[in-house]
């Protein structure tokens, strides 16, 4: 055990203050995702209503969620998803006839 005490002196140094700037607000993107929500439905329903078979439905919305996930992490939304929705909507329609020509081949393979 030590007997022997040292005595400390309290001694800070002169208070430093910093002027920081506010930061600057977050953009503000509700109204922007509005007008992009009003813009995948409108796009949707058109593709929609232009496919003839039920069966496309549920691969075209998928498409367009796709595309809307990919167009909304840039910085111009609105400007992206038009032209993003349009190729995968293209890719889908070739990838399902694809398959309908393919199921077709394997069924006449089948029967033979």
């Amino acid at each position: 055990m030590k007997l022997k005490k040292t005595k400390l002196f309290d001694q800070f140094a002169p208070e430093a203050r910093f002027e920081l700037p506010p930061a600057p607000p977050a953009p503000f993107r509700a109204n922007l995702e509005n007008e992009f929500e009003r813009l995948k439905d409108t796009l949707l329903a058109e593709q929609l209503y232009l496919a003839d078979e039920a069966e496309l439905y549920a691969p075209v919305r998928r498409a367009a969620n796709d595309a809307g996930a990919i167009a909304w992490a840039s910085q111009f939304p609105l400007l992206i998803f038009p032209v993003l929705f349009e190729e995968k909507t293209a890719t889908v329609l070739r990838q399902v006839k694809r398959q309908a020509r393919i199921y077709a081949n394997s069924v006449e393979l089948a029967i033979a």
